[in-house]
């Protein structure tokens, strides 16, 4: 308890999975925290659930207006954001010659012009605040490539890039980002694809022989949001159950 006192963070894509996970263990660990989501049903029940310490908001994330009236809000309730976790994004199958360009399109607008438009609006209020810690939820597609998710792979990558980049950017003005790169983990947007059959097979080729699950991936985000992880910025963490652990030797 009390790891995250003091701070008051931002969470996308919280209605949900991994979101309301991390962010139930914010609020457990003291902090004040925004959930942010296009799924409103989901949203303000967890706000219900979590009281007085969180507060939700329809946000989307591809949206800059969105995203400066979403900051406004939470610096006016809760005081000045220092914690900002880039967790909402889309996965969709498709191969090259087959999705359309608009559905690549989509995906590029949730999951990385989401995440780089958090960054651009979060930042200004950490510099006038004494630093923060900005955490961009990548994927293990963001560290190697598989087929038939060809732009959830681009945007993943590229949010790998940005996370790199903004920390030598920011790192002077004591503000830390880092990239976490999940496995398969079991939420309701990866069970739309394949729903058991899929998770069976995730399970099959990792060496811990089973998917992960929210709550193998929210203590990540809580060390990375707390003073904890102070010297710890570019970096990228795989919580993949080690999936990235091994080569793909025979394909």
């Amino acid at each position: 308890m009390g790891r995250l006192a003091g701070k008051i963070a931002i969470v996308t894509g919280a209605a949900q999975g991994q979101g309301a996970e991390i962010a139930r263990s914010f609020v457990a660990e003291g902090a004040k925290v925004a959930l942010a989501d296009i799924n409103e049903a989901d949203g303000q029940a967890l706000a219900d659930e979590l009281g007085d310490s969180a507060h939700f908001t329809r946000h989307d994330v591809s949206d800059a207006a969105s995203w400066q009236e979403l900051v406004a809000d939470t610096n006016d309730r809760f005081g000045p954001v220092n914690v900002l976790v880039n967790n909402a994004g889309i996965l969709r199958f498709g191969d090259i010659d087959k999705m359309p360009l608009e559905e690549a399109q989509l995906i590029w607008n949730v999951n990385l012009q989401g995440c780089y438009l958090g960054m651009q609006a979060v930042v200004p209020t950490m510099k006038r605040n004494g630093g923060g810690s900005i955490v961009n939820a990548s994927s293990i597609e963001g560290l190697g490539g598989m087929g038939s998710v060809i732009a959830y792979c681009g945007s993943k990558w590229a949010i790998r890039g940005m996370t790199k980049a903004a920390a030598h950017e920011l790192g002077r003005r004591k503000i830390r980002v880092n990239s976490v790169h999940p496995g398969m983990i079991d939420t309701p947007m990866t069970r739309v694809h394949g729903g058991d059959v899929a998770m069976e097979f995730g399970a099959s080729k990792v060496p811990l022989r089973r998917v992960g699950t929210p709550s193998d991936i929210a203590p990540t985000y809580v060390f990375l949001a707390s003073d904890e992880s102070a010297y710890i910025t570019g970096a990228e963490i795989a919580v993949d159950g080690g999936a990235t652990a091994t080569h793909a030797f025979g394909g």
